[in-house]
């Protein structure tokens, strides 16, 4: 059983069990969070479609923990004329566990 789902933004397909990293919520570790955008369930071999949600579908997951990801690097060059501008950042996520597709 697998389902697509709208998180922070994205869209993302899960499964029971599963841990992804999705953009910062505003919740503390430890905690359970729902999402209702869910936009399809496939459920052994039966699949339904929303439009563009299913009404009643909720995703319950647990919020793992808040981690930094890897460092970007962001650098501008006009060439010939000197400018350079090198700038660099870190994506804030949450790591989430996936408890249970409710169709």
């Amino acid at each position: 059983m697998f389902a697509i789902v709208s998180i922070a933004g994205q869209q993302f397909k899960v499964e029971e069990g599963q841990q992804i990293f999705v953009h910062r919520l505003a919740a503390q570790e430890g905690d359970s969070v729902s999402f209702d955008a869910v936009h399809l369930i496939e459920n052994d071999g039966n699949v339904t479609i929303g439009v563009p949600n299913i009404g009643g579908a909720s995703i319950k997951a647990s919020v793992l923990s808040h981690v930094k990801g890897d460092k970007v690097i962001v650098f501008h060059k006009k060439r010939r004329k000197g400018y350079r501008k090198k700038n660099g950042h870190r994506q804030s996520f949450t790591k989430i566990k996936i408890e249970a597709i409710a169709a």
